[in-house]
């Protein structure tokens, strides 16, 4: 099946008018030429179960772009943890040129093709990095490193925050992607942010156009260094999560 390039486009299009990012417009060709090749490699890979070209526009990549409806510095060291397919670190970068974005996967096949796409499409903000989220919270050149963290889709927020925040530097975010209720998620979290020394700073609801649901971004802001003892050893946070 030939992937509807055109179509996307113009849904995309359509999307961040809805959104009020028509300044991103011009970003539109090449995202939907990245999201043409997660299409051919995941007929190989199983990147993503999103293959249409209406739900690959909103529910990909529109629905990565949407924290850039906040304000934000033109410039930031960002990491999106769990990349998988590249969301939504490889809309952003193609949308902020000045956000240095490194890709974090456990799945050295999924970087492989994202190195490879990255070149293809002259994205010369971005890199990757294999890696256990643990292990690279407790790496000296990661730790407490980056000023924007972003994950999507990867885990429960108690998990996500002990993955995540030991890679934020302080006074930075940690952005969770998550889905319309998350006032559960929220309450369940309360513990892993008090040990971790953040604070949520911002429940940012959005809706995707077309009817295709409700999304929540969660800001988390990070208030002191986090206690040595975590990130915990590879499996711990999602076994034994801080709730």
């Amino acid at each position: 099946m030939t992937f509807q390039s055109s179509l996307f486009s113009e849904i995309l299009q359509e999307g961040l008018e809805a959104w009020g990012l028509t300044h991103l417009e011009d970003a539109i060709p090449a995202m939907a030429r990245f999201a043409e090749l997660v299409v051919q490699t995941n007929r190989e890979l199983n990147l993503t179960r999103i293959v249409e070209p209406e739900e690959m526009a909103l529910k990909n990549f529109l629905d990565s772009l949407g924290i850039l409806r906040l304000a934000w510095p033109d410039e930031l060291r960002c990491l999106d943890l769990g990349t998988g397919a590249g969301f939504p670190g490889v809309p952003l970068a193609l949308a902020r040129e000045g956000w240095r974005f490194t890709l974090l996967d456990s799945l050295r096949k999924r970087l492989l093709f994202l190195d490879e796409a990255a070149e293809e499409l002259g994205l010369e903000n971005v890199c990757t990095l294999h890696a256990r989220a643990e292990d690279a919270g407790r790496q000296r050149d990661h730790r407490e490193s980056y000023d924007l963290v972003v994950s999507r889709a990867v885990a429960a927020l108690p998990v996500l925050l002990e993955l995540c925040t030991p890679l934020v530097t302080v006074g930075g975010v940690f952005a969770a992607y998550k889905g319309g209720q998350v006032e559960p998620e929220i309450e369940s979290a309360a513990r892993a942010s008090k040990v971790l020394n953040v604070e949520l700073e911002h429940v940012f609801p959005l809706e995707l156009p077309r009817g295709l649901g409700e999304r929540t971004i969660l800001l988390f802001r990070k208030t002191r260094p986090t206690p040595s003892a975590y990130p915990r050893r590879a499996g711990v946070p999602a076994k034994r999560p801080l709730v």
